[in-house]
């Protein structure tokens, strides 16, 4: 059952994810042309993918307690979050609060799912 709370966790990470991209692409909007808008954008982009993949892989492996599932989700979202949390968090580009909502369902999700996972390996 706690692997199935980390998924249900991993889902929302995806979803709030989801949400920013579409934020990150309105900002690059605003931008004028050039390489800065464009990779604004494209940084939306690998957002939204990274977002749709990590729910993708907690419904159809981390709800089943798959090994494979629970590290292909704790890299991806791992690499998105520690990104956020040195170059957008720690400068202060965005508030601590609403900012940390997506590094603590990250954190919870791990934890969940470790838990689940030690569970079938003892």
């Amino acid at each position: 059952m706690m692997y199935q709370t980390g998924a249900v966790l991993y889902i929302l990470w995806g979803a709030l994810h989801l949400f920013a991209a579409f934020q990150v692409f309105k900002l690059g909007a605003m931008l004028e042309k050039g390489m800065v808008k464009g990779r604004v954008y494209q940084n939306a982009l690998n957002l939204a993918c990274f977002a749709m993949i990590v729910i993708v892989i907690a419904v159809v492996y981390n709800w089943e307690n798959s090994l494979l599932g629970y590290w292909l989700n704790l890299v991806l979202t791992s690499v998105t979050d520690i990104g956020f949390i040195i170059y957008v968090l720690v400068p202060g580009y965005l508030p601590l609060r609403p900012g940390i909502l997506g590094p603590a369902l990250w954190i919870l999700a791990t934890i969940f799912s470790t838990v689940g996972i030690i569970s079938i390996t003892s």
